[in-house]
């Protein structure tokens, strides 16, 4: 997965008036699934589909809700069209579905249950004994938000490319407000660099846009894969400048950094990989 912790940015409650499509959301006061997907543009229908075991007629305030995105899709039939979000595995996406992850493998077998990447799109096959709930709906959301490094051990992919020495910092003017690094709890965070107003934070290097949307707690994101398998995402933003497939160069503005309320800075959380491992952007940047 790209990112390895939570980044304490948009959360599940209070969705009014933001983009929430690929976001979670929770229920508030007056709320129906009608009015949650007439603002995330989605048929009412696909986002019953994406949360099994919830009845409509009885939602709670506080009840967490997915919201797809609008490359996904739940045909009735089956297969749906899933994007892979952080924490997401093939077991964890099976249980929510009512599928197995066996079937999961077998439905998509040109990707590695071991390296899926966040914004992939996965097949899952309907069907299956399991019982989905609302306390699955739930259980699954704890899920997603665990650390992608201890949920998954991914295949070492060796040393730094020669081509990753080479990378510029995406702002031009930053302080860096938390280190990579694991926090108290040994949780690996990555890079948060806070800037100034109207800061547009850059490509590191060339590559192409594989992920520019939203995702639960950080916002809108985008992630940029490079050469020789590696790859830089930007969060927290307030603004997308870019969109899935684009060819950028190094120092094209990606998106506009966002302001965030808990902190009362302009902040973007900064991530590298390497084959889906993470790195120390200070291994690259320069």
């Amino acid at each position: 997965m790209i990112l390895a912790g939570c980044a304490g940015g948009p959360g599940a409650s209070g969705y009014r008036g933001g983009n929430i499509a690929g976001n979670w959301v929770s229920i508030q006061r007056g709320d129906t699934l009608g009015q949650i997907a007439k603002q995330a543009g989605v048929p009412l229908l696909r986002l019953q589909r994406f949360n099994p075991g919830v009845d409509a007629r009885r939602l709670a305030i506080g009840q967490r809700i997915l919201v797809p995105t609008h490359r996904e899709r739940a045909p009735g039939s089956g297969p749906y069209r899933y994007q892979v979000r952080p924490g997401d595995t093939y077991s964890s996406i099976a249980k929510r579905f009512g599928s197995t992850a066996q079937r999961l493998q077998t439905a998509n077998p040109q990707f590695s249950a071991n390296a899926l990447n966040v914004g992939q799109l996965v097949k899952v096959p309907r069907g299956g004994s399991a019982r989905t709930t609302a306390s699955t709906t739930q259980s699954s959301s704890s899920t997603a938000s665990k650390p992608a490094t201890r949920s998954r051990t991914l295949p070492d992919p060796g040393g730094l490319p020669s081509s990753a020495h080479t990378w510029h910092w995406p702002l031009k003017q930053y302080e860096i407000a938390r280190a990579y690094g694991t926090d108290a709890h040994g949780t690996l965070q990555p890079m948060l660099l806070s800037t100034s107003a109207d800061t547009q934070a850059l490509a590191v290097a060339d590559g192409t846009v594989r992920f520019a949307d939203s995702m639960r707690q950080l916002g809108r994101v985008v992630i940029i894969h490079h050469r020789d398998n590696m790859q830089s995402v930007y969060a927290l933003c307030e603004r997308l400048l870019v969109e899935d497939g684009d060819k950028v160069k190094q120092g094209t503005p990606v998106c506009d950094v966002g302001y965030r309320h808990d902190t009362g800075r302009y902040d973007l959380l900064f991530d590298v990989r390497h084959g889906g491992k993470p790195v120390d952007p200070k291994q690259v940047l320069r």
